[in-house]
């Protein structure tokens, strides 16, 4: 199932995305997309809709240096242990909106990802659980205003990472998805950037929810970002990103000055 959030003439709801290609349709959910949706019968065409970011997390978990080749390109070491941060709720931003460049940044940096989206409540959950907590998985562009890191990469990640709309999610979240083995591509303005598989990751899936659920309890709809790989690089106003993962489809979202 694929788990969109829209804007529609009459407001906002969760949908289920129905259809291929050209001829998608957004069946409306009622109340939220947690546990077995029901459906009020209300339906839309997705080309007359707008799409959201399909869900508005209280935490968002980020992993840091999480594909060996990433932690290479930066000169640093794999850590043996996740090494995580936190994005605030205020970052998350739709397929479509605009990456904001803060005033005075010259560099912000795009970086693609997987990003898993929890389902339950939880803590303290085992590795071998891990995947009964997951509702789906969707799209991440973990955006850094590399320039505010200032050679301090530990102690200033909130803040370069932390800017309204350095966090877009999208376009929906695939709830049958397997994470273990998805090619993973960013390309801006058509040039491909990014290329890897999210077989790469150093630290699983499985793995990140039992380490993250284990310092901080999970709540529906929280986000953990798995990583992003090699190729991170810095983006312009008026470039425009896009970020692919076999099977959950394309996030894309043009960037502006603030």
């Amino acid at each position: 199932m694929r788990i969109a959030r829209i804007a529609h003439p009459g407001g906002v709801a969760f949908v289920h995305v129905q259809g291929e290609g050209a001829d998608l349709v957004a069946a409306e959910v009622a109340d939220h997309p947690f546990g077995t949706p029901t459906f009020t019968g209300k339906k839309w065409p997705m080309a007359d809709v707008r799409v959201l970011a399909p869900i508005l997390p209280s935490k968002v978990i980020g992993v840091e240096l999480n594909y060996a080749d990433r932690a290479r390109e930066l000169g640093r070491d794999v850590p043996a242990e996740p090494a995580i941060f936190l994005k605030p709720s205020t970052a998350v931003a739709g397929s479509g909106a605009a990456i904001r460049i803060p005033t005075g940044e010259s560099t912000v940096e795009f970086g693609g990802g997987l990003a898993v989206v929890i389902g339950q409540p939880c803590r303290d959950v085992p590795v071998a659980r891990a995947r009964d907590v997951v509702l789906g998985y969707t799209i991440v562009n973990d955006v850094t205003a590399a320039g505010q890191l200032r050679g301090q990469f530990d102690g200033q990640l909130a803040r370069a990472k932390g800017h309204d709309s350095f966090c877009p999610l999208g376009p929906w979240i695939r709830t049958d998805a397997d994470p273990t083995d998805l090619d993973l591509r960013t390309e801006v303005d058509g040039e491909v950037k990014q290329d890897a598989s999210t077989a790469q990751l150093v630290h699983e899936v499985p793995e990140l929810v039992a380490w993250v659920s284990a310092v901080m309890t999970l709540l529906p709809g929280d986000v953990i970002l798995t990583g992003t790989p090699a190729g991170v690089g810095p983006v312009l106003a008026g470039q425009t990103v896009s970020v692919s993962v076999d099977g959950l489809g394309t996030l894309t979202n043009p960037v502006a000055a603030r």
